[in-house]
């Protein structure tokens, strides 16, 4: 499990790396035609951002309560909508994110192996481990992160 902390611990300057050296007005910028998914960049940051903070909460439950009963989906879209995302501070969502995960990842390197196998209930997708969401949240930083490299390479302003 410590290279899967680790990879999740280095995704934390990942939102960094995706608004470097952009505007506020290219970070709202529609994909450009051929770019996967329907999200402004900004979006995918503010998404990506409170993705990890449920994350973070989910995993402290595993962590702290004994099989916790009730870990709650959200529906992202009505974030994104509901909650100004195109109106959000990407910077300040990028510096949340990147604290939440050192944060969290001080506390995973703490833990014992045997404590990756804890578990907790989520409400729609049942039984959910701690070393399982550890990797998922890993992947899912990754995945929109390939996402907003191709919509900058489209954008013509290719990541570092």
């Amino acid at each position: 499990m410590k290279s899967e902390i680790e990879r999740f611990a280095a995704g934390a300057e990942l939102l960094h790396r995706v608004i470097d050296g952009l505007t506020d007005a290219e970070l709202n910028a529609p994909p450009p035609k051929g770019s996967p998914g329907t999200w402004t960049l900004k979006q995918i940051v503010v998404h990506t951002m409170d993705s990890d903070l449920i994350g973070a909460h989910r995993m402290k439950r595993i962590i702290a309560e004994e099989k916790p009963p009730l870990l709650i989906g959200y529906d992202e879209t009505a974030f994104a909508v509901g909650l100004f995302y195109e109106q959000m501070d990407a910077r300040l969502a990028a510096d949340l994110y990147r604290a939440n995960r050192l944060m969290l990842v001080e506390i995973l390197r703490r833990l014992p192996e045997e404590a990756f196998s804890r578990w907790g209930v989520h409400n729609e997708s049942g039984r959910v481990v701690l070393g399982g969401l550890v990797t998922g949240y890993a992947d899912h930083a990754e995945h929109h992160v390939r996402f907003a490299r191709e919509k900058r390479r489209l954008m013509g302003r290719p990541m570092e």
